[in-house]
């Protein structure tokens, strides 16, 4: 059980006049009492009142798990009905409901006790997962190593006879070799014009003389996800991408510069977005300069010119300015940065020098 999170939880309940909620993200119940499954189409819930009573829903195909101190478990089967008992249950005039919960389950649940008032309860666990422990904070760095080395190793697999795939199935190789815990993502290795769009999704292009090569790969260790992008290029490099990428890197140098408490999330992005528009590709920068991360590579938060919200000790987020130009390629460095008491920990240490690698 995480004690300190759930004492957060309920005073953030009282605040905000919450006084059931209802979580049903595997992660945030996995955060709050140490139980993970995927459910699939089931319903699994956890339930938190305003009194420090904890219920856990578990289907009974769901592993088991041993009540302890102020949680309980209850425990249905397919076909019984578990939300009119779970109407039944309810003591709230204000019910927070997470973000994740099917709507199916919602209607069913607001048909049988229409009188509630049901609200959007996501986040207050989603601010307190925002902000790490020690304790994270440690198993993050650890992933980003790993994440670093297992880069390092993957940069050495690219040759002319190299599919996008190849390199896709050298990484889960690589992953197993030290002892991560698979894909955080579905990851992304984009020859040349691939590059240009920033979710690209892997196939069997082979890489020419001169292209881009973007691999932005993650993994997850000891329940926390790693996220890294490194752009290369492979036989030779043009002075004109030799200039993106510079520019690319400076953004990224510029505002991992402006990381620190007290600063808006908003005026870290803009700090990288400026470097970026100086240099003529403003356009060409399509994206939020980063999320946030930890048990899931993309939670609550965002760095982003519309988000004023201020930086926190205790947040981990990605820094991953891009330039794209359709057509013919692009350039993404990221890194994942904690923020300290005085400004911010890099956490990714993988060369970010231009590489090129050779034609072999």
């Amino acid at each position: 059980m995480n004690d300190l999170a759930i004492t957060k939880l309920l005073s953030s309940m009282k605040e905000t006049k919450i006084t059931q909620l209802l979580i049903s993200d595997p992660l945030s119940i996995e955060y709050l009492v140490g139980y993970y499954t995927d459910p699939g189409e089931r319903l699994l819930l956890l339930s938190i009142k305003h009194n420090g009573q904890l219920e856990l829903i578990l289907n009974g195909l769901f592993p088991a798990f041993e009540e302890r101190s102020n949680l309980s478990i209850q425990r249905y089967h397919d076909g019984e009905q578990i939300i009119p008992k779970l109407a039944q249950n309810l003591s709230a005039v204000k019910i927070g409901i997470d973000k994740n919960w099917p709507s199916h389950f919602l209607i069913e649940l607001m048909a049988h006790q229409p009188k509630y008032d049901y609200v959007n309860g996501s986040f207050l666990i989603d601010k307190i997962r925002a902000i790490k422990t020690k304790e994270e904070i440690d198993k993050m760095r650890e992933a980003s190593y790993r994440n670093d080395q297992v880069m390092q190793a993957l940069i050495q697999k690219l040759d002319a006879h190299t599919t996008e795939n190849d390199m896709k199935d050298h990484l889960a190789l690589l992953y197993k070799e030290y002892e991560c815990d698979g894909f955080s993502f579905e990851p992304i290795i984009a020859y040349g014009p691939h590059g240009a769009d920033p979710h690209h999704s892997t196939d069997d292009s082979l890489p020419h003389v001169g292209q881009s090569v973007i691999i932005d790969i993650g993994s997850r260790y000891k329940g926390y996800c790693s996220d890294m992008t490194r752009t290369i290029f492979f036989g030779t490099v043009s002075k004109k991408h030799e200039e993106i990428y510079q520019t690319v890197l400076r953004a990224n140098l510029e505002a991992i510069k402006h990381v620190k408490p007290g600063v808006s999330f908003a005026s870290i992005d803009l700090a990288a977005r400026k470097v970026i528009e100086d240099a003529g590709y403003g356009p060409y920068f399509t994206h939020r300069t980063g999320h946030f991360i930890g048990k899931d590579v993309h939670e609550y938060g965002d760095v982003s010119q519309y988000n004023n919200e201020i930086v926190q000790a205790g947040n981990v987020f990605s820094i991953e300015p891009g330039i794209y130009l359709p057509g013919e390629m692009g350039v993404r460095i990221e890194d994942l940065v904690i923020v300290t008491e005085t400004g911010c920990e890099v956490i990714n240490l993988a060369n970010k020098d231009l590489t090129v690698i050779p034609n072999s």
